[in-house]
């Protein structure tokens, strides 16, 4: 652990102020196992990324579930089980520490693809490199979404077992490996009875993260998600009957239709104009409205960002309209949006193909809002293309799943805001995160818990080329991989804390 990590360890023990919960910090033993354990949990995580799961590919898939599973043993979980599904297994797996509250731990083993081509290092090495303004940092598929989150734990977890101890919290762990392609098959994990009966005895569920900013550390806790659905418009010319069966030469476009250009005739009804606002009929029938408190949260985080760095991060110039931060902000949680992730038809090859092709397809997604659901958004969406004559283009649904919230006075909340602010870290609260993930199935019944995103550090670039996750940090407001994961050890505490 080098100096600057230190720093912030006493930082960290200068804001004790919760009586009867230790600060991880302070405990001298856990301190020393993080820092002799470094080295050790940073292979952990390259070794991780050089096994990528990717579910749309089909790769690696049991291999995965193997690899996760054993990462759970190593850690000192007592129970582990590869769980099949009708796709791609999970994992499930109990800690019983004999204490009095259980923590819910939701990790994810699949990445996104990848182009190495498109890297400055080699997506599958986690190779760590000095990066300007940050410090050090590993680049990798995974990096930050979301192996390098979840070796935090695993790091968290080791040193306990190199200190004989164990975590002041039961933990139950669910795993997936399909979470990029939309979490198909992940409810019949959960929603198993002896798994579903081990989480209900679960404080809430946490998926770790790592995104305090990389300018003043700060850290933003999301009271829900957004829903999502990946799906793929296909437009063919059997199908439609109207263009041809094969690709033809393209001096036929004279005389035969085109089921490329019929498939954006049919994209163009699901947008306004510019793209930006979904007209799908029926779409907004169910959309809840920000409410006084969700509006006033957003204004709270807006005063705390700097809207240049936010640019900047995203490598943008302009946010739509070019509205106030915080119109921006209350876009960002209440808006459902409609996505084209990509556009394929014919030949896409170096050069020119003078063809007419039969096949076109647009690869989308859409995320939902409160009171939105995932199955009538879907129904809506064949509906709709139907009424407006392209009934004959193909919906092929590949994931998804509903909204989800939890309450911002729930005891997970409470947890989490707890241990920000015992190291320091500003932290706002948001409605909801933009992007997704499958919290819906833990929120919503049978289950009915409180579940959310934490932790400390920093990382970037996730489903992008130089994904990275930061493990030395030269700016004392952002910790690094020790310190993320003193943090979470911190956080189990303030959990056995709760009344």
């Amino acid at each position: 652990m080098d100096r600057r990590e230190m720093l912030k360890l006493a930082a960290l023990g200068a804001t004790f102020a919760v009586p009867g919960a230790a600060l991880a910090a302070q405990d001298e033993a856990l301190a020393k196992a993080v820092a002799a354990g470094h080295d050790a949990a940073i292979k952990r995580l390259r070794d991780w990324i050089a096994l990528p799961t990717i579910a749309a590919e089909g790769r690696n898939v049991k291999e995965g579930a193997a690899y996760m599973a054993e990462l759970a043993r190593e850690a000192g979980f007592q129970k582990v089980e590869i769980v099949p599904t009708d796709g791609v297994p999970g994992v499930f797996a109990t800690m019983d520490n004999g204490a009095k509250k259980t923590l819910g731990l939701y990790f994810m083993y699949d990445v996104k693809q990848f182009d190495p081509a498109e890297w400055s290092a080699p997506p599958l090495e986690g190779q760590i490199v000095e990066r300007a303004g940050l410090g050090k940092v590993l680049i990798g598929r995974g990096a930050v979404n979301q192996k390098g989150p979840e070796s935090v734990v695993l790091a968290a977890l080791a040193a306990y077992k190199a200190t004989g101890r164990r975590p002041p919290v039961n933990l139950v762990l669910v795993c997936e490996g399909e979470e990029e392609i939309g979490s198909p098959h992940f409810p019949q994990i959960v929603r198993r009875p002896d798994i579903a009966a081990a989480l209900k005895k679960s404080v809430g569920v946490v998926i770790p993260s790592a995104w305090q900013a990389p300018g003043d550390g700060a850290a933003e806790i999301n009271l829900g998600a957004k829903g999502i659905i990946e799906c793929e418009l296909i437009a063919t010319g059997e199908r439609w009957g109207r263009g041809p069966a094969k690709d033809l030469h393209s001096s036929m476009k004279a005389v035969v239709d085109s089921p490329a250009w019929h498939l954006v005739e049919a994209l163009q009804t699901l947008v306004t104009a510019d793209g930006n606002m979904p007209v799908i009929d029926g779409w907004f029938d169910r959309v809840r409205p920000l409410t006084p408190r969700e509006k006033a949260l957003i204004a709270d985080s807006a005063a705390k960002r700097d809207e240049a760095v936010m640019k900047r991060q995203m490598g943008v110039q302009h946010f739509i309209g070019d509205a106030p931060l915080r119109e921006t902000l209350e876009r960002l949680a209440a808006q459902p949006t409609v996505n084209i992730e990509g556009l394929v038809a014919g030949y896409t090859g170096p050069g020119g193909k003078t063809i007419l092709p039969s096949r076109a397809v647009a690869k989308l997604d859409f995320r939902l809002v409160p009171n939105q659901t995932h199955d009538d958004c879907v129904a809506k969406l064949k509906a709709h293309l139907a009424k407006h004559g392209f009934g004959d283009i193909e919906v092929k649904v590949t994931g998804g799943y509903d909204p989800t919230e939890t309450d911002e006075n729930s005891p997970l909340i409470k947890a989490e805001l707890a241990t920000y602010a015992r190291a320091g870290v500003k932290t706002s609260v948001y409605p909801r995160l933009a992007g997704s993930w499958p919290g819906y199935v833990f929120t919503s019944a049978p289950i009915s818990l409180a579940a959310g995103q934490f932790g400390f550090g920093h990382g970037n670039g996730a489903h992008a080329p130089d994904e990275y996750l930061l493990i030395d940090s030269s700016n004392p407001k952002v910790l690094g991989f020790d310190g993320a994961t003193l943090g979470f050890i911190d956080f189990f505490a303030q959990i056995a804390a709760l009344a």
